[in-house]
């Protein structure tokens, strides 16, 4: 399996999906939104932007199945599975705000073995496979070096739908505001954990999620010498529900914070 020329071609992908949505952003009208469930809303351009990355990526690898955001494709379990979210942060698109992402992710009985993350304004092709590095066009990348909480810069994702736990997410926040240099909000998780790929942020922590939010940033951290994991520290943070994303070099101070409290 020669990874790394499938992760090529899915930059490619990435890159002519975003270019869809990069034109049809200059004449959105918010009329053509549907909401799908409580704040979560979809339009005819997450769907046409999944179509053009299933269609692409069935001819990379036609031996590999689908786990879609919008369902334009049935999901059918196999040993390989592509992972994509055509449009993550679809409300920041909406309100034409700029930050808005194409993820894919390839998994290998549900371990991810490759990533990209198109970041569409800046036109930023992050992407990463197992063993072979993480990249930002063409350029190796890495995680902070790090090691002082305090001086630390996060980035994390309010939650939307799921406020269970909203209490302990509120404690952690007053926490990490009077003990950081500060917090972000980017409104796409996959631009986070990418971000804290590339050494931007220095961690990243949400719950709630889906695996087609995080699984190409997962990849990402990973390669480029970070760790992934829950909330409570478990290694199923592609389906689990919480996931942390940080430099191998402050996880141990930056999970501790996120355990004691949730923990409780």
């Amino acid at each position: 399996m020669d990874l790394e020329l499938i992760c090529r071609k899915a930059c490619l992908v990435a890159g002519e999906a975003g270019n869809f949505i990069r034109n049809e952003r200059k004449n959105f009208q918010e009329s053509s939104v549907e909401i799908k469930s409580f704040n979560q809303l979809v339009s005819y351009v997450d769907k046409t932007a999944e179509e053009i990355l299933v269609k692409q990526l069935n001819t990379i690898f036609p031996e590999a199945g689908f786990i879609t955001e919008e369902q334009t494709i049935a999901t059918e379990a196999k040993e390989w599975m592509w992972v994509i979210d055509p449009l993550d942060g679809t409300t920041n698109f909406i309100h034409d705000i700029p930050v808005y992402s194409v993820s894919i992710g390839l998994l290998q009985n549900n371990l991810v073995k490759m990533g990209v993350v198109y970041e569409v304004n800046k036109d930023e092709m992050f992407y990463a496979w197992s063993g072979g590095g993480a990249y930002l066009n063409g350029k190796r990348i890495s995680v902070k070096t790090n090691t002082e909480l305090q001086k630390s810069l996060l980035a994390t994702g309010f939650p939307y739908y799921d406020y269970h736990h909203m209490d302990a997410y509120l404690n952690v926040l007053k926490h990490f505001m009077k003990n950081t240099q500060g917090m972000r909000r980017m409104g796409s998780a996959a631009i986070d954990l990418a971000y804290t790929a590339c050494g931007r942020f220095d961690a990243f922590f949400e719950y709630g999620l889906s695996p087609w939010d995080v699984a190409g940033g997962i990849c990402l951290i990973e390669e480029a010498g970070g760790i992934i994991s829950e909330f409570d520290g478990g290694k199923n943070a592609l389906f689990g529900k919480s996931i942390m994303g940080a430099s191998a070099a402050i996880y141990e101070p930056f999970s501790d914070v996120i355990k004691s409290h949730f923990n409780t």
